[in-house]
C-alpha cells in the first residue's frame, strides 16, 4: 500500500514539475515578446528630464554622504563608489591618424596628437575589499593640460578632460527615479529590496537585477586585461555616443602574466604592479566610440538598455598606452586618492547626457568636494 501511495506521489509530482516547467517557458517567452515590442522603434536623439529629477538628485546625495560617512577609515573620508584604486598610472592617448572626419571632435580633432594622461583602475565597492570578492572593476582616464572651455567652471579641472567607464555595457537601473528608489534600499542594507519596491510585482525590476548580478562578476586576470564601457551616453561633435576601451595587446610587446594568487587581498594591483613595475612591459588598450543610430530602439535616457552592436559598430578613435614605471609609491597612491574623476570635466563636444550623467554630475561634485575638503586634500 505504502509502495502504491509513493509512486502515485512521484508521478503526482512529476506532472507538477512538467507543468511548472511549461509554465515558465510560456511565461519567458511571453515576457521575452513584451520586452522586444516594448524596447524597439526609434528612440529620441534629445534628452528628456523628469520633473522630479531635481529631487531624486538631491536625496541621492544625501544618501551618498551617509555612505561615505559609514566607510570612512578613522578620519579618512574615501570615495561613495570605486574606493579601492588598484593604481594610478600615467598613459599616453593618441588619437587614430586616420580618424574619420566626422569623428574629429574634440580631444580627437587633431589626428595623430598624442595627450598625457592619468589612468585610475579600480573596484567598484563603497569600501576596500578583497580583490577576489565579486564586484565591478572600473576605469577613469584623465587628459591634462588640454586647452579650451570646460563644462565645469572650477578652475582646478580647467586643463582636464575626463573618461569614466566601468566594466560591464549597461547599468543595473534605467533612470534617476529608479536609481534613487534602488540606492536608498542599499544605503540603509536593505540590498534584497533594491529591486523589489513594494509587494506589487509590477514594480519589480528582475531584468534590473539580473544586470546587476552579471555586473558583479569575478575578478579579471589583472586590471588590464578587461573591457571598460562607459555606460551612459555623451555628444561627440554632432554625434551621440557611448564609449568603450578594450584591450589591444597587439599593439604592445608580447607578455605573459605570471599567474597571481587570487587569494592575496591586493592581487589586482600587484598583476599591474607585476607587468609595469617589475617586468617593465607597457600595457596597450583602444579608446572606440559607438554612435546612435536613432531609427532603432538606443536610448538616451535607459542606461540599462545596450546599443546593438551589430547596427551600431564600435569606432576606433584613439589607442592608449599605459608605459612601463613605478607607480606604487606612498606618494603616488595619495595623490590617487586625492584625484578628482567626472565625466563632467570636459570640453563641450563631449557633453555627458542622459539623466543619469546629469545626476553624475551632481552627485561627483558634492561628494568630491566634502570627501576632499575632510581630507584637508585639494582635487588636482
Amino acid at each position: 500500500m505504502f509502495k502504491t501511495i509513493w509512486l502515485w506521489l512521484g508521478r503526482l509530482l512529476g506532472r507538477l514539475l512538467l507543468v511548472g516547467l511549461a509554465l515558465g517557458l510560456v511565461g519567458g517567452t511571453i515576457g521575452a515578446v513584451m520586452f522586444h515590442v516594448k524596447h524597439s522603434g526609434s528612440v529620441s536623439t534629445d534628452e528628456v528630464i523628469a520633473p522630479t529629477e531635481a529631487a531624486d538628485t538631491q536625496a541621492i546625495i544625501e544618501n551618498a554622504i551617509a555612505v561615505v560617512e559609514q566607510h570612512s577609515e578613522n578620519t579618512r573620508v574615501l570615495r561613495d563608489a570605486h574606493a579601492k584604486a588598484h593604481g594610478c598610472v600615467r598613459a599616453e592617448v593618441s588619437v587614430r591618424a586616420d580618424l574619420e572626419p566626422t569623428l574629429r571632435q574634440g580631444v580627437f580633432s587633431e589626428p595623430g596628437k598624442t595627450w598625457q594622461a592619468w589612468v585610475r583602475l579600480s573596484n567598484g565597492n563603497a569600501y576596500p575589499q578583497f580583490d577576489r570578492i565579486k564586484d565591478a572593476r572600473g576605469m577613469a582616464i584623465k587628459l591634462v593640460d588640454v586647452p579650451g572651455e570646460k563644462l565645469t567652471r572650477d578652475p582646478r579641472h580647467a586643463g582636464e578632460q575626463d573618461f569614466v567607464m566601468f566594466n560591464h555595457p549597461v547599468f543595473f537601473v534605467r533612470d534617476v527615479a529608479e536609481y534613487r528608489s534602488n540606492f536608498a534600499a542599499q544605503a540603509q542594507g536593505k540590498k534584497a529590496l533594491a529591486f523589489f519596491p513594494s509587494i506589487d510585482p509590477r514594480s519589480w525590476e528582475l531584468r534590473h537585477l539580473f544586470i546587476a548580478l552579471q555586473t558583479l562578476a569575478p575578478a579579471p586576470e589583472s586590471p588590464v586585461s578587461t573591457i571598460y564601457s562607459s555606460v551612459a551616453p555623451y555628444k561627440l561633435g554632432p554625434h551621440n555616443i557611448k564609449y568603450r576601451v578594450i584591450p589591444a595587446p597587439e599593439n604592445c610587446p608580447t607578455y605573459q602574466l605570471p599567474e597571481q594568487n587570487r587569494d592575496l587581498p591586493n592581487f589586482l594591483r600587484s598583476a599591474l604592479y607585476q607587468q609595469l613595475s617589475l617586468d617593465r612591459v607597457p600595457a596597450c588598450f583602444e579608446l572606440q566610440v559607438q554612435r546612435q543610430n536613432p531609427a532603432y530602439y538606443m536610448p538616451i535616457e535607459d542606461t540599462s538598455i545596450e546599443w546593438d552592436e551589430a547596427i551600431a559598430p564600435f569606432e576606433t578613435v584613439a589607442d592608449i598606452r599605459l608605459p612601463a614605471q613605478d607607480f606604487d609609491s606612498r606618494e603616488q597612491n595619495l595623490a590617487c586618492d586625492n584625484l578628482s574623476f567626472n565625466p563632467w570635466h570636459a570640453l563641450p563636444a563631449h557633453r555627458p547626457i542622459g539623466g543619469i550623467n546629469r545626476l553624475r554630475k551632481a552627485v561627483y561634485e558634492a561628494i568630491s568636494t566634502y570627501r576632499l575638503e575632510r581630507n584637508g586634500a585639494f582635487a588636482q
